[in-house]
């Protein structure tokens, strides 16, 4: 330590111990700005990937021309951010198990039926009861979402609704013509649930069996009809095994839902739910309202034009005494829906209302 006294050599020392201090936190700083700059750009480019269940057939239109092209549009509106795969088929949950598969997180995302679990949706079966004249799936569609969101019902708050959509109207096929009460007396007519109370309240005789069995006892005789959507006698080929059609918009209407686990839509961001959102609007008035108008309409021509099929329009004051004797149904519906403490009259009565707007609409 030549010309450097003992004191100096340490306060030089310190200095260094300092300036090395300081530079080793300037690095530590340095890189935890750049890992919370980096940070966001990893959540940006984090997916989301949901799967969707539903029973729906792989080349139905419900996966074709809804699921499939709405779920590519969700991916675009997010850029990438959430993915869907649909599982059509039953091949993730059958029918009857997809909403509360979807609460219960076995799938992320389903599409079924309300009706499929009667009684877990109590308030909702307004929108299916019998007397209620829909002119088309776009009215009764309408109605169902609209009516949803006004009710804002408990039963559907465990998970997160896209959308509903509707069948609309169903007519009667049958093998002999009914033109009035008396030709449905002790009629033998395929149908299931709700359907069957409806047909025995007009005299009929429903026979409860799956649509997939209804052709081959349409073709035996052992059935002389169904109530079901126009749509069946093309898809499901009744055009074949019956011959007359009466229109009947007041008889029936099944509501579909497509809902998502609310775990999974709480853990989205604002912006990416808002983005699903705006989708969820196109498709639902773009393609879903009109989705079994369009199956219809084209089932309607072949029916009429290739396989020769008669239709049959009610007269008012005939149609008017069917509405009349299925009005039973809704005072049973508004009695169970009160003993369970909730308000069946606003939900009966939301949806006669909405069905006069929309009716008025959409002719």
């Amino acid at each position: 330590m030549r010309g450097l006294s003992r004191v100096n050599f340490w306060r030089v020392l310190a200095r260094v111990n300092k300036m090395a201090l300081l530079a080793s936190m300037l690095v530590v700083l340095v890189a935890l700005a750049g890992c919370s700059s980096s940070q966001p750009k990893e959540a940006e480019k984090k997916v989301v990937e949901l799967k969707l269940a539903h029973f729906f057939p792989s080349t139905h239109p419900a996966e074709t021309e809804l699921i499939q092209p709405w779920a590519k549009d969700i991916e675009k509106a997010t850029n990438g951010q959430v993915k869907i795969t649909s599982y059509p088929g039953n091949t993730l949950l059958p029918a009857d198990a997809v909403y509360d598969g979807v609460v219960n997180g076995i799938a992320d995302m389903g599409l079924s039926c309300f009706s499929y679990t009667r009684g877990r949706f109590p308030l909702l079966e307004a929108f299916e009861l019998p007397g209620v004249t829909y002119n088309n799936s776009k009215v009764a569609s309408k109605v169902a979402w609209e009516g949803i969101k006004q009710l804002n019902p408990k039963e559907v708050q465990d998970t997160k609704l896209m959308m509903v959509l509707t069948t609309g109207p169903g007519d009667l096929f049958t093998k002999v013509p009914v033109r009035n009460l008396n030709d449905m007396k002790g009629l033998g007519i395929r149908a299931t649930g709700l359907s069957a109370k409806t047909l025995m309240a007009l005299g009929a005789n429903p026979v409860a069996m799956p649509q997939s069995d209804a052709y081959e006892a349409l073709s035996k005789g052992v059935v002389k009809g169904n109530l079901s959507p126009v749509e069946v006698l093309q898809g499901w080929k009744h055009a074949e095994v019956t011959e007359y059609l009466t229109r009947t918009p007041f008889l029936y209407n099944t509501l579909f839902f497509i809902t998502m686990n609310l775990e999974k839509w709480n853990s989205l961001s604002p912006d990416v739910q808002k983005a699903i959102e705006q989708v969820n609007e196109k498709y639902f008035e773009e393609v879903a309202i009109g989705l079994w108008d369009k199956q219809n309409e084209s089932a309607l021509k072949y029916a009429v034009e290739e396989k020769g099929m008669k239709v049959i329009t009610l007269p008012k004051e005939e149609a008017d005494h069917w509405i009349e004797l299925v009005k039973p149904i809704q005072d049973e519906y508004l009695t169970g829906v009160n003993a369970k403490g909730l308000n069946g009259q606003q939900a009966l009565d939301t949806v006669k209302q909405l069905s006069d707007k929309y009716n008025t609409q959409y002719k």
